[in-house]
């Protein structure tokens, strides 16, 4: 259904463009050869004619790569919780989470040692974590048949080990302890080659 959307807005803002004459600018050349051969008989408009076309279409049509989750003004923060990270020599390091980041995001952006090989992918086990008390483990989602899967090959496996790329900061979760195994299984890294099928 996004997939669909996303689609009909990409077309829409091609054909946009096209009538406005943007495509003279950057020529067709870049477009993809799916969109060429509608593009071949667009009429090219003088650069004085797209100058005022090209501010309009930008003052009208915000664009924007990244998502915002204070206001607009900048006046709200953003709400936090604390984790505490508890390294493989025991010391602990509390670090402030936004709401809705994950635990492998939070330790990277803080220098915590948690690896992450698949980029939070679901194919491997190196963000294993162990969440040292019950009481928050029992309030964190179920983990899904494909992190269950993941957490069969992670090291030092306990019956409170999520994967850091799955569990996501959320208000309950304010204090959690989480403790970093003392090592890691990265199949990529340590020899493991798949027999074929």
């Amino acid at each position: 259904m996004i997939g669909h959307r996303i689609s009909r807005l990409g077309s829409t803002i091609v054909k946009q463009l096209a009538r406005e004459g943007y495509l003279a600018t950057y020529g067709t050349k870049n477009l993809h050869r799916s969109y060429g051969h509608y593009l071949q008989s667009l009429p090219v408009v003088p650069r004085q004619a797209r100058t005022s076309q090209e501010a309009w279409f930008l003052k009208s049509h915000k664009f924007c790569t990244s998502s915002t989750t204070s206001s607009e003004n900048g006046d709200e923060e953003t709400e936090k919780i604390t984790i505490i990270f508890v390294d493989k020599d025991g010391e602990e390091i509390p670090v402030k989470v936004p709401i809705g980041m994950s635990v492998l995001e939070a330790a990277h952006e803080n220098d915590i040692d948690l690896e992450g090989a698949c980029e939070a992918s679901l194919a491997c086990s190196t963000c294993h974590v162990i969440v040292m008390d019950t009481e928050y483990y029992n309030k964190l989602e179920e983990p899904t048949d494909e992190e269950n899967d993941m957490l069969d090959l992670a090291f030092g496996l306990t019956e409170t080990s999520r994967l850091g790329c799955q569990v996501i900061a959320r208000p309950e979760l304010d204090g959690v302890r989480l403790a970093i195994p003392s090592a890691t299984r990265n199949f990529a890294v340590d020899g493991f080659v798949p027999k074929p099928h």
